[in-house]
């Protein structure tokens, strides 16, 4: 099964649970890869598309926290915090900054980088190595550690 039927199942499961949270949140993740497909002009998304619209959406979420904190509105960043929930239950696993820093560094052997100017080499082969279960600014950061 795909990871795009996996979600359309899971929101036609939520709206028979009659649960308003998960089925608000599925479907707006369902549109989202919908824009995608439209985008793309496709029929069925590849399960990196799914994963990269995941994290965009995860991501949204995240900022709009911060956000909702900062001007003190506690009820709409708990709304933003429930759909985050949600959505992560969707998302792989995340690499600990250890598995981060060997995948920055196998990608750093593979690509003979050798200073700060082969960054994106280095970025390019690293993203593609943890396959969406690392952050862009964490690879950023250990490669720009890494490399002198």
């Amino acid at each position: 099964m795909s990871f795009q039927q996996r979600i359309v199942d899971a929101l036609k499961q939520s709206m028979l649970a009659r649960d308003a949270e998960r089925t608000g949140t599925l479907r707006m993740v369902k549109a989202a890869m919908g824009y995608l497909q439209i985008e793309k002009k496709t029929d069925v998304l590849a399960d990196a598309d799914v994963l990269a619209v995941l994290q965009k959406e995860a991501k949204k979420r995240k900022d709009s926290i911060v956000e909702y904190e900062k001007a003190g509105r506690t009820e709409s960043a708990a709304t933003e915090k429930g759909e985050l929930r949600i959505i992560e239950e969707y998302l792989p696993v995340g690499l600990t900054p250890e598995e981060v820093e060997a995948i920055v560094k196998a990608a750093i052997a593979s690509t003979g980088a050798t200073s700060k100017k082969d960054m994106g080499a280095v970025m390019k082969a690293a993203t593609a190595a943890a396959a969406g279960r690392a952050d862009g600014r964490a690879l950023s950061a250990v490669v720009g550690r890494l490399l002198p």
